[in-house]
C-alpha cells in the first residue's frame, strides 16, 4: 500500500524551478511545470556527474518528453520515466507525487 509523505505546501513551489527535499537518506527533486501545472518528482542525484544537483537543472522538452537538463554535463532525464535521453543505459528513480489539500506529497511503498 502506498504511503504519502508531505514534502511542502504548493505555494512554496516556483513554476519551472526545482526544489530539493530530503526523503529518508535520499534527496528528491520536485518540479512544477509552468504551462500544465504538472508535478514531477525524481531523484536529485545525477549519476553521470555524481552529485546531488538535478533540482538545479533546466526544465524543457525533447520531442514529446518533458526533461530536466543536468546543470553539470547537460544530460537530459525524462521527468516521467527517469530515463537518460543521451544514454539508455542510465536512468534515475522517479516518485509518485500528488497535491492533497494544498500540500505536495511523495508516494512511498
Amino acid at each position: 500500500m502506498m504511503q504519502w509523505k508531505t514534502i511542502c505546501r504548493q505555494e512554496e513551489l516556483i513554476k519551472n524551478t526545482g526544489v530539493c527535499a530530503r526523503l529518508g537518506e535520499s534527496q528528491v527533486a520536485i518540479f512544477l511545470c509552468g504551462r500544465t501545472d504538472n508535478l514531477y518528482a525524481i531523484d536529485n542525484y545525477d549519476p553521470v556527474g555524481k552529485a546531488n544537483v538535478l533540482s538545479r537543472g533546466i526544465i524543457g522538452s525533447i520531442g514529446d518528453k518533458r526533461v530536466i537538463a543536468s546543470p553539470l554535463y547537460k544530460q537530459h532525464f525524462c521527468l516521467d520515466s527517469g530515463q537518460c535521453i543521451e544514454d539508455e543505459a542510465v536512468s534515475i528513480p522517479t516518485y509518485p507525487i500528488r497535491r492533497e489539500n494544498g500540500e505536495i506529497q511523495i508516494g512511498l511503498k
